[in-house]
């Protein structure tokens, strides 16, 4: 089990943050859905992202490997600026793991040939190592048995835990996870932030948007709120929950934690 107290202060071996974002802002047109964005994940820290629809927090997410570009600003992984396009880019997309809403899993082929694909073709790995890897991580997201289907034979859950796996085969340094639920029923929504957990207590550092208030209590560091663009509050999860300290995080909470 992780030592959150000790994680706190957890530096990558460079001695800085693993993920930084400098004075980040971005417009769409003329909606300035990023405004002012300052923040850093150390390694093995588990950020949570919470706030109202609209606040910018799936576009921040996405901003950190380059899903969305920004206006000005620097973004940081690993101590270097993100890569502008080419070769470079789609290394850093090998090192940032992300897991979106929707599964996004190729329908024409298998659940094992999903996983194998990227670290065959990115990582240059050997077919049968790729597959023994792939079949660990399908044991440890516990879809192991399911190797040989296709995705629409699979329920949402085991196709978002699949997913994870198959970020988690690229060996990233940091995991993004965008409303990774949200397009789950009810009762599969455990199943995969029960996975998300125990990744958190495996010391991977990730950052989470999620509207699941449990688990940000459970498994966050570290919890950030943000509305209308801007990030107003970061603090540990009982300093968040039970001490807000802004008028527009009391009201977030008055109203997600009373349903």
């Amino acid at each position: 089990m992780r030592q959150p107290e000790t994680l706190a202060t957890g530096r990558s071996d460079a001695g800085y943050p693993l993920v930084e974002l400098s004075h980040v802002d971005k417009h769409y047109d003329k909606l300035h859905v990023l405004k002012d964005i300052n923040l850093t994940v150390n390694k093995g820290e588990v950020l949570v992202v919470v706030g109202p629809s609209g606040s910018g927090k799936s576009t921040m997410c996405r901003t950190i490997n380059r899903l969305e570009t920004i206006d000005s600003g620097v973004i940081r992984v690993d101590g270097k600026p993100l890569p502008q396009e080419g070769k470079e880019l789609a290394n850093l997309r090998a090192e940032v793991g992300m897991v979106f809403q929707s599964f996004n899993l190729f329908a024409n082929k298998t659940i094992l040939e999903n996983v194998t694909l990227a670290p065959i073709k990115v990582r240059h790995m050997d077919k049968k190592e790729a597959e023994d890897l792939a079949m660990d991580l399908l044991d440890r997201v516990g879809v192991a048995s399911q190797a040989g289907k296709m995705p629409s034979q699979l329920s949402g859950g085991q196709q978002q835990r699949v997913a994870i796996a198959r970020a988690l085969a690229m060996r990233p340094k940091v995991m993004l996870f965008d409303e990774p639920t949200s397009a789950l029923d009810p009762e599969m929504v455990n199943e995969v932030l029960d996975v998300m957990v125990e990744l958190a207590h495996e010391g991977m550092t990730m950052i989470c948007v999620t509207h699941e208030m449990g688990f940000a209590r459970k498994a966050a560091d570290r919890i950030v709120f943000m509305a209308d663009g801007r990030i107003l509050e970061s603090g540990t999860p009982d300093e968040f929950f039970d001490h807000p300290k802004t008028d527009r995080a009391k009201d977030f909470l008055s109203k997600i934690l009373t349903h």
